[in-house]
């Protein structure tokens, strides 16, 4: 299953909304397929420079986020170079200003704490102006409130919110989130996929336990 490698916007007439594989371009960020971002302040094109924060070559961290997802306007991710280190006697950032103070450039990196990578599961929805910090892993079907501040990990198929984000209920019930997780309806073939929406949008996980064709 894949989209056009040309194919930006999902909807004819419709600029304020883009396929991210379609517009990112930086090697260390990974997008899946059909996963959108609507942004109706800025060029959605400019997804990479406005929204992915603090993201540098350097530190070698990488924004995964998977197939299907739908990402509100001004969600932003926030990598680690946004950090100070907490293990100094100082917060200071002096390693980044190594030419005022005689330091190795080399040890730039010594000015934050390294949180790792932000990883966003399958199928997720991440609500308007969301934050998600960096070493931050989303599971499947998860959902993220609106101005949610993720600072912790986030199971599948469950709805956070408020700052920080803190789990609401989940989606489903666990034997229907087993069945989900299990199904990965989201690496069908598109043909697959598209002859069974019904059953994905009915809500009954029965009807998509007996897609087996």
């Amino acid at each position: 299953m894949t989209i056009s490698e040309k194919k930006i916007y999902p909807r004819t007439g419709d600029n304020q909304t883009v396929y991210l594989k379609n517009v990112v371009n930086d090697e260390n960020i990974e997008i899946g397929d059909y996963t959108m971002y609507n942004d109706f302040v800025n060029n959605p094109k400019d997804f990479q420079k406005n929204n992915v924060l603090y993201h540098y070559p350097i530190n070698g961290d990488k924004l995964k986020i998977g197939k299907f997802c739908s990402i509100a306007c001004g969600a932003k991710f926030i990598f680690t170079s946004a950090n100070h280190t907490i293990h100094s006697l100082s917060t200071y950032p002096f390693p980044i200003f190594f030419e005022e103070w005689e330091l190795e450039k080399k040890d730039i990196i010594n000015a934050w704490d390294n949180k790792g990578d932000i990883t966003i599961g399958n199928d997720v929805w991440i609500g308007y102006e969301a934050m998600i910090m960096s070493g931050i892993t989303i599971g499947d079907g998860a959902i993220i409130g609106t101005r949610a501040l993720v600072t912790k990990d986030v199971p599948p198929y469950t709805i956070v919110g408020g700052v920080p984000a803190r789990p609401i209920r989940k989606r489903f019930t666990d034997k229907t989130i087993s069945a989900l997780l299990e199904i990965k309806w989201w690496n069908w073939e598109t043909k697959k996929i598209k002859a069974h929406i019904a059953a994905i949008q009915s809500g009954d996980i029965n009807k998509l336990t007996d897609c087996d064709d």
